[in-house]
């Protein structure tokens, strides 16, 4: 069964090494890296029942070391998530962070994706 979780992470399976994680990364990850999940979406539910075309938000965040790194990755992650067969529609432009305790550089952007569930 597709969901929006899978169909994100084979289109960023390619991008920053592989490393691409749901949720949050693991301890240590090396740099640069991707997270992804669902915030949240459009609710197909009607009077009839739910329906088999299904939305969700997905947040995709980049961290990299450097902010150029950063900016380069996610316009990837857009031509993944906006490229066939995903066809995903961005919501907003990327949004850039700094974390101060880990010294990295990020870029944050959601993506509606629509699904046959």
């Amino acid at each position: 069964m597709a969901s929006a979780e899978s169909i994100t992470a084979v289109a960023l399976k390619p991008l920053a090494g592989g490393r691409v994680y749901p949720d949050v990364a693991p301890a240590s990850p090396t740099k640069p890296y991707i997270v992804y999940q669902s915030v949240g979406g459009v609710d197909e539910t009607t009077f009839d029942g739910p329906d088999t075309l299904q939305n969700s938000r997905m947040q995709v965040a980049v961290w990299a070391t450097t902010r150029a790194e950063a900016a380069t990755i996610i316009k990837q992650v857009r031509s993944g998530l906006t490229a066939a067969p995903v066809l995903g529609t961005p919501i907003g432009a990327p949004v850039s962070v700094y974390e101060d305790d880990t010294k990295l550089y990020g870029s944050r952007q959601d993506f509606s994706i629509w699904y046959q569930e």
